[in-house]
This record gives structure tokens, sequence and C-alpha cells, in this order.
């Protein structure tokens, strides 16, 4: 019991970087916060060996109800949510660490309505976004007219394929515009990149994924971090621009206080009821 209350079980779904920084928090310093790990599963579960013990494996996603999970938390691969995401919110809440899969309008849909018809909270965290709840009280109160979010990155830190790889391919030496148009059409083109893009969408769902404007830019003079700018236009002539530098390794997809700000969404995943709450 912790403060008088169960401890809340936590689900990971992905050991890359992020499911390991969240892994070990849990296992450090969960016990202070109320939380404990009920399983952690990874696709190559090899790399759980040495640092998960084996009785919180989870060999088989579609195992997951066996554990009796609280919250569970993705941070793997937009699939996940779609192919998966219904069937966690039956059971728990759910953290959809990658909210690319909600560009997907069905899946998006079919979350929105299981989190309904459940009561169990769909958890959008902030992760990179600066001023997630101020533009979401902008939205709440119909002043917010336009919304667009520049994430510029080394292009070493893009995991991209087809055209976009090739753009970023050809920025080592100059600054390239990759992307400038709908976050929506975006999203399948780099879900692994624009997480912070698809988290302003449901921040503002007056505009959505087809309103909010996502411009995605390499720039080789950018070896130690990522830039994430937000500009938002209101009624009355109202207007704000913010420009966030998140330190990165070399290489890095994940800015190292991504990794902070995912831990305080993990821990407002407290329930909130049947819908989408960005945390």
């Amino acid at each position: 019991m912790f403060g008088g209350q169960k401890k809340r079980r936590v689900g990971i779904v992905g050991y890359g970087h992020l499911g390991q920084y969240l892994t070990k928090r849990i296992q450090d310093e969960g016990f202070q916060h109320g939380l404990e790990l009920a399983f952690v599963w990874n696709r190559d579960a090899s790399k759980m060996e040495d640092t998960v013990p084996a009785e919180l494996r989870l060999g088989k996603l579609t195992d997951f109800l066996e554990r009796h999970a609280d919250v569970i938390v993705e941070v793997a691969h937009p699939c996940i949510a779609q192919d998966y995401g219904e069937f966690f919110l039956k059971a728990a809440d759910f953290m959809v660490g990658s909210p690319t899969a909600l560009a997907d309008v069905d899946t998006e849909l079919r979350l929105r309505e299981m989190a309904k018809k459940v009561g169990h909270t769909l958890y959008i965290p902030s992760g990179a976004l600066w001023g997630g709840q101020d533009i979401q009280r902008l939205d709440d109160g119909g002043m917010l007219q336009a919304l667009t979010v520049t994430m510029i990155k080394h292009p070493d830190s893009f995991r991209l394929s087809g055209h976009l790889g090739e753009l970023a391919k050809g920025a080592q030496e100059k600054r390239v515009v990759l992307y400038n148009g709908p976050v929506r059409k975006l999203c399948p083109l780099a879900p692994n990149n624009v997480n912070t893009m698809a988290a302003a969408c449901i921040a503002a769902p007056s505009l959505g994924f087809d309103g909010v404007n996502g411009c995605l830019v390499a720039d080789p003079n950018l070896p130690n971090h990522h830039v994430v700018m937000i500009e938002a236009t209101g009624r009355g002539g109202f207007s704000v621009s913010t420009s966030r530098k998140n330190p990165a390794a070399c290489g890095a997809v994940t800015g190292s206080a991504t990794f902070a700000a995912f831990w305080s969404s993990l821990l407002a995943c407290q329930g909130h009821g049947g819908r989408v709450y960005l945390c």
C-alpha cells in the first residue's frame, strides 16, 4: 500500500531508450510514487535479460491481461497503439508514447470510443511539446485559430525513409526543409520523429491533425540539441511563439529532457475517466 492506497501497476511496452529509462526509474523510485512494474515487453526479449527480472518479462504481448496492469505505457512504435490500443484500454489506462498513431483516423476514433465506453483514460504525453496545456486551454475557449510546430534536428537524428530520407541525407552541409504542411500527412512519413507534433494536434482538437501545420527541418549546425518552435495565433490579434532547445546526443532521435518529461507524464496517469488526457 502507498499512502493508504493500492500501488498502480505499470506495464511497459517497448524497451528502447525510453522504455529502459522508465523501467529503471520505476525499479529505483517507483515505491516513492506508488508505482510498481507489472511487466516489460520488447519485440527482442534478449535486450531485457540483464536488466529486467525474468518474472517481469512478458513473452507474448497478447498475454498482458495476466499481469493485471493499471496503466500500460507504449514506447515502441505507432503500430502497437493501432493493433493493441483497444485491448489495452479495455483492461487499463493507456499512455500512447507514439501519438503519431492517432494520425490514422480510424485508430483515433476507435481509441477515443473505447476510452469513453469503458471509462479508462487514453493518455497523451506532452514529450517535447512546450505549453501543451496552454494550447489546450486556448482551444477549449474557442480562441485558437492557427498552430504551427517546427522541429529542427541534425540530419543524423532523423529515422526516415523514402523521399524525406533522401532529403535528410542531402542536408549534411546546409539546412533543408524536409516538410511543411498538415501534420496528418507527415506522421506516416516520419512516425518516430514527430510525436511532438502529434501531441500538439491532440491539444488542439478544433484544428486536429489536418489543421495543425508541421514543419520539419534538418540542420547540420545542430549537433548537440533539437529545437521545437511553437507558433499559436488566436482571435483579436493574440499570438505567442516559443522556442525550446532540448539537449541531445549526436544522432539521438529523442532529446534528453524528453525522458524526464515522460516520467512526469507517467506520474500524472492516475485515472481521469473515459477521455483523452494530455499529460
